[in-house]
């Protein structure tokens, strides 16, 4: 029996979305192969220990799904035996804890967990830890990196600019706008954004000088920097990645947002905020193309174990990549998992998957030297 810690919450303002993503991962996880340990984090940081039943508020409501109080505060020993767990509170010292943590399944959306932050506490650990590692994680987390490394290897993104708290009062709408060859007199669409969170949120659309400052305030309040993208005219398509060496490509999913943007409400809260159209109608050539751009992407970005792909398909048949997502969403309206059971492969299995491509990156690093005689 492989023990499984299973960490979800976090210090991010994804945390709610981690909580609904933790409820399907532990749900789906096959029982005769692992014996999970379910960690809570709370947006201070602190871990908590669970039993083997999630403790959450109202869990059947995605606004106000919340960690119930009243757990044991537990820490990870990174410089002792690996996959230790030690209670904090000195009264708490006799409970009984897993004697051994196998590995860690990170449920944990935006900083403090798809960043490459706890990802580096698991190689600290000597743990196997599902899905990319730390330079994956940080990458594909930071969009200004992320868009100029997949620009240098020859994958479309939509033309940026980036803002830092220092250069924010030089960038008007004029400017913005000049710089990405678009024309500020036509109300060409923009979409300011954080540059290290996920699920929509802190972004915004803007067309005017008075919605972008509104929405550089707002982007600036998630992150100490942020981008400036041109919107681009086109489908909205997302794909599916699971492997190590050798990933795979789902099927094709289109997303159709109610009002034209993909909110955070109408991808975790309001269940018609969106049509989700699984498998997206589209041409042989296209569904091709779109896959093999988002192979491109997750090997460019050097990812691991899986990753959700979002697209855009022009009406000229060009692909842009949005972003990528090393820890996509598992609530049960995400697409993620809905890609790869309409590609034949099961929450059950897929979750079972994904714990095997961990420990086998794992045991591969483990085979190389660290000692340079």
């Amino acid at each position: 029996m492989i023990t499984v810690a299973v960490l979800f919450g976090g210090r991010s303002a994804e945390h709610e979305v981690s909580l609904q993503s933790a409820v399907n991962v532990v749900n789906s996880m096959d029982r005769d192969r692992f014996n999970p340990v379910l960690i809570g984090i709370d947006k201070q940081g602190k871990w908590y220990l669970n039993d083997r039943s999630l403790h959450l508020l109202n869990q059947d409501s995605p606004g106000t799904i919340a960690l119930a109080s009243g757990q044991t505060e537990i820490a990870l020993i990174a410089n002792g035996p690996s996959g230790m767990l030690m209670p904090l509170c000195p009264e708490e010292r006799d409970i009984e804890l897993p004697r051994k943590i196998d590995a860690l399944f990170p449920v944990l959306h935006g900083p403090y967990g798809e960043d490459g932050t706890v990802q580096g506490l698991a190689r600290l650990a000597d743990l196997p830890c599902v899905g990319a590692g730390v330079l994956g994680s940080a990458v594909g987390m930071d969009k200004d990196v992320m868009k100029r490394l997949l620009r240098d290897a020859g994958v479309l993104v939509s033309p940026f600019v980036t803002l830092y708290s220092s250069t924010r009062q030089d960038w008007t709408y004029e400017k913005v706008c000049q710089t990405l060859d678009l024309d500020p007199a036509a109300g060409s669409d923009l979409y300011v954004k954080p540059a290290n969170m996920g699920s929509s949120v802190g972004i915004s659309r803007v067309c005017s000088e008075d919605d972008l400052r509104a929405a550089v305030e707002t982007a600036f309040s998630y992150d100490t920097k942020i981008i400036i993208e041109a919107g681009i005219k086109g489908r909205e398509l997302e794909c599916a990645v699971l492997g190590n060496d050798e990933p795979k490509a789902s099927e094709i999913g289109e997303i159709v947002p109610a009002d034209g943007f993909y909110s955070y409400k109408a991808k975790y809260i309001d269940a018609d905020g969106a049509a989700l159209i699984i498998p997206a109608p589209l041409a042989s050539h296209q569904s091709d193309a779109l896959k093999e751009a988002a192979l491109k992407t997750y090997r460019a970005l050097c990812c691991r174990g899986m990753g959700r792909v979002d697209m855009f398909l022009t009406p000229g048949d060009q692909v842009y990549v949005n972003e990528i997502n090393t820890l996509p969403g598992f609530t049960n309206i995400s697409m993620y998992p809905k890609l790869w059971e309409h590609s034949g492969l099961s929450q059950k299995n897929l979750i079972s998957r994904l714990i095997d491509l961990a420990i086998e990156d794992f045991e591969t690093r483990k085979s190389l030297k660290v000692d340079a005689r």
